[in-house]
């Protein structure tokens, strides 16, 4: 699979330190898992819902993946999609974007429009 633009769930804490320091190592979720979880934009959405359900202070990073080399990799997971996830850390240079991410009326998410190329 080979997609320009991945998307990461952040706490918004954690991203705001890792901007300080030019590097994001992630959430406790990733770091027991050993790496950073990453989604498409057609795989985002679902992805807050399951992991992030009802969750504030949430911030949608927009990342280059070109910006990422060899240690992106796309792996399977749910239901067999592939979903990209990075082994190491995330430098701050290769986000190219950031979005609040406010829960709407139902409880969710509400997304911002998103690049799926």
């Amino acid at each position: 699979m080979n997609k320009r633009w991945i998307y990461h769930l952040s706490r918004r804490a954690d991203w705001d330190r890792a901007k300080t320091s030019g590097s994001y190592q992630g959430s406790a979720e990733d770091t027991a898992d050993g790496f950073l979880h990453f989604s498409t934009a057609s795989q985002v959405v679902e992805s807050a819902r399951k992991h992030r359900v009802g969750e504030t202070g949430l911030v949608l990073l927009e990342v280059d993946a070109r910006k990422l080399g060899a240690p992106l990799r796309w792996e399977p997971s749910r239901g067999g999609q592939m979903f990209p996830h990075l082994y190491g850390p995330l430098p701050t240079d290769a986000v190219v974007a950031e979005f609040d991410l406010p829960l709407g009326e139902n409880g969710e998410h509400v997304f911002p429009a998103m690049k799926d190329v």
